[in-house]
């Protein structure tokens, strides 16, 4: 058993970590930036050290600092969470020379996946079926226009490195495609700091599906089931829920295998997510493998049962899973609403004092957070106040839980995105789980 890990995070995911490890009997060292004095993480945390200065980049994304830090406090392991350094190869390479376990997937592995352009390559090795593209990064313009070609209009340009919908550009007529190139490779650069771009045929109106795999060190890998994720904001998801309403056990156990697939091809081990987009057809196609906990593993964890942070803590310490995919069982619905602090009418961010607070309650309800009455919320990161996560029976009676729970919920002093999560409870398309990546475009 690990003695002490490193939280290298913030937020409610902090939280998360800190609250397993507390069951577990393992001490937690939180790390803050001079902006979270006052987190809660802080004060959850058996202990704490400053990184540096509000900035990112000086506090949370120093690899240097963390890796003081872990060796001053005698830290012999670090959970990186979700965003900041949590999917880079270069500070899971760190830690693995400095001899500190890494709670995730090797730094190899990580590189692997990381790159889109690879990781597609290595999908299609291993059978997994992926949209025509161009099959590797594109040389200039003149390549991009020939590959257009080929696949067909409309194309999707894509950034190799990254996330988040920067470097994608949409293209629906060669006569437009140099500029959208020309922007993609710019926006690939400045954000990711590679230019690289590749194009893949465009998939219209989609579901996003993702698929949660677990993996220990000894070989054994199963999935957990589906997580649909089609509600989103540019790229960005704010509700997800599990099961997804379109996905029969056939297809279930197709792209489960799929997935698991392609994380045994990879030598992949501890926790990840293996993220599909379904056409109307239900046909499924890989997009990419995010290699670390994401955000809605709550939803995941409510209907089988599994504690996944736990899963990772104990995949990190050598042992084997405990499960096995025949036994793994799925109970009731369950949905998480993002809540974050922004208009929901024009989503500017909104930072600012919490006045008021009440958070709901009841059977079939989960809250996530960090956020405390007299909290003053930063404008350096994120702006996600807390997970609001329902588990229930059924869809029905799942979604008017989480009616119920928003109607319940009150933060005062700054505005956030609950009404707009309520007109979805209550819009008939999402109640008939009719939803694809264009459903929240009839709210803005």
């Amino acid at each position: 058993m690990f003695n002490k890990i490193l939280i290298a995070n913030r937020g409610e995911i902090a939280i998360r970590i800190i609250r397993a490890c507390r069951e577990m009997g393992i001490k937690t060292l939180a790390v803050y930036s001079e902006a979270d004095r006052e987190a809660l993480h802080t004060r959850f945390a058996d202990g704490a050290i400053c990184i540096g200065p509000a900035k990112s980049k000086d506090s949370y994304l120093n690899i240097t600092s963390l890796i003081s830090a872990m060796e001053v406090a005698d830290a012999e392991a670090v959970h990186p969470g979700y965003g900041f350094l949590a999917e880079n190869s270069g500070f899971a390479e760190a830690c693995e020379k400095c001899g500190i376990k890494f709670i995730g997937p090797t730094s190899n592995t990580m590189r692997l996946m990381g790159n889109k352009v690879e990781a597609k390559k290595i999908a299609e090795d291993l059978k997994v079926p992926v949209l025509p593209w161009s099959n590797r990064a594109l040389a200039d313009e003149k390549d991009a226009i020939e590959v257009s070609k080929k696949i067909g209009f409309p194309v999707l340009i894509k950034a190799a490195s990254g996330g988040g919908g920067r470097g994608m550009k949409l293209v629906h007529t060669q006569a437009s495609l140099g500029s959208a190139f020309n922007t993609a490779k710019a926006e690939a650069l400045a954000a990711f700091g590679d230019g690289e771009v590749f194009i893949e045929r465009f998939c219209e109106l989609p579901r996003h599906i993702e698929i949660q795999v677990m993996a220990d060190e000894h070989g054994n890998i199963i999935h957990l089931g589906e997580r649909e994720c089609s509600i989103q904001r540019r790229h960005q998801k704010i509700l997800e829920e599990c099961p997804s309403p379109v996905l029969d056990a056939r297809l279930r156990q197709k792209m489960g295998e799929a997935a698991v697939r392609l994380a045994k091809g990879i030598g992949y081990t501890n926790i990840g997510t293996v993220e599909f987009l379904l056409d109307k057809n239900k046909n499924f196609y890989f997009m990419e493998m995010n290699t670390r906990v994401q955000v809605e593993h709550p939803v995941t964890e409510m209907v089988t049962g599994v504690d996944l942070v736990k899963s990772q803590i104990n995949i990190a310490l050598g042992q084997k899973l405990q499960l096995k995919q025949k036994n793994v069982s799925f109970t009731g619905h369950s949905i998480e609403c993002r809540i974050n602090a922004e208009d929901h009418k024009t989503f500017m961010p909104c930072p600012g004092k919490i006045t008021e607070l009440i958070i709901p309650g009841g059977l079939g309800v989960r809250v996530d957070s960090a956020i405390y009455c007299g909290y003053n919320v930063p404008p350096h990161y994120d702006n996600l106040l807390a997970k609001l996560i329902v588990h229930a029976a059924t869809r029905e009676e799942a979604i008017a839980r989480m009616t119920r729970a928003l109607e319940e919920f009150w933060i005062g002093g700054i505005k956030t995105n609950i009404p707009l999560h309520l007109k979805i409870m209550r819009d008939h398309d999402f109640i008939a789980g009719k939803t694809n990546i264009d459903f929240l475009s009839r709210f803005t």
